[in-house]
């Protein structure tokens, strides 16, 4: 069974002021996602299931699917490409939607939307990110030798390469054991300094630069969304409220789920620096960065 590279795209950028997951960054306007894509399929991957908004498909297709439909996974097949969609209509009639609400419940949310387009192991991905070559070779990896149940596995990043000094961002801050997910705790508001120190805004305490964070980078089997279902059912009937801004978070979930020792993770580090567009300021570094890599010989002259 092929694995699935799922990338999530249909959250609202609100804190970058535009549509980041389809801006053009790469030296030939490649967005960030087909680096992703290129990276898993090189890796093994041979599926790619985009998460977005029903509006997005004309777009998504012209920029993606077509032509990653023409390229060859390692097992000598065409890539398949999938759409799965992230609205309200998936949720239960128990919950009333506030007024006013117009973003999707989060990470869960959107694996949800598309677990009937995921058959087999897979990797998600946020669309806005950039997680390097050596990481989807590692996840390919442990997907192809994970157990179908009670196993999953995350790719970890030093905190000091993931944030930006544009603004605060939200981690999901890890403890790991033995190669192994003990915890992860959602940070919202870490401060990247000028000096590179780092802070926890909301507890003011100092965090260590190399300290291990989920970056959205996990690695699942279909099992997992059992789980999810009854995680977003309690979400939605004891905590979200009213409350226009409730989300409902993946690295929040594994951790519960480790916790009550319903799922081992396994923890794969990655040494490459991982970089994203948050803030709109984070753009110009962005494409310099990957112009770099494309001087290297790391990625083609074109993706596309």
């Amino acid at each position: 069974m092929r694995a699935s590279l799922v990338i999530m795209a249909a959250g609202m950028a609100s804190r970058y002021g535009g549509n980041k997951q389809v801006d053009g960054v790469g030296p030939n306007n490649e967005i960030l996602m087909e680096y992703s894509a290129h990276d898993a399929i090189r890796a093994g991957f041979g599926r790619i299931v985009f998460i977005i908004k029903p509006e997005m498909t004309e777009l998504m297709e012209r920029l993606c699917g077509e032509y990653l439909r023409t390229k060859t996974a390692k097992d000598g097949q065409l890539v398949d490409v999938a759409y799965a969609y992230q609205t309200f209509d998936s949720i239960p009639d128990y919950y009333t939607i506030p007024e006013g609400r117009t973003k999707p419940f989060g990470t869960i949310h959107a694996l949800l939307s598309a677990k009937d387009v995921v058959d087999g192991p897979f990797c998600v991905i946020n669309a806005d990110d950039y997680y390097g070559v050596d990481g989807f070779g590692a996840m390919y990896q442990a997907l192809v030798n994970m157990a179908p149940q009670g196993k999953a596995a995350m790719v970890g990043y030093s905190l000091l390469q993931t944030a930006s000094h544009y603004g605060t961002v939200s981690r999901g801050k890890c403890t790991v054991a033995d190669g192994k997910l003990v915890t992860v705790e959602e940070v919202l508001k870490i401060q990247l300094d000028d000096d590179d120190t780092l802070v926890d805004l909301d507890t003011d305490t100092v965090l260590a630069p190399d300290t291990i964070v989920s970056m959205n980078l996990w690695g699942f089997q279909p099992s997992i969304f059992t789980a999810m279902d009854g995680y977003f059912e309690h979400f939605l009937r004891y905590e979200a409220g009213d409350n226009v801004k409730a989300e409902c978070l993946l690295p929040v979930m594994v951790g519960e789920e480790v916790t009550k020792g319903a799922l081992e993770v396994e923890v794969l580090h990655s040494p490459e620096r991982w970089f994203g567009m948050t803030y709109a300021q984070d753009r110009p570094v962005v494409m310099e960065s990957l112009k770099a890599l494309h001087d290297k010989g790391v990625y083609p002259e074109t993706l596309r």
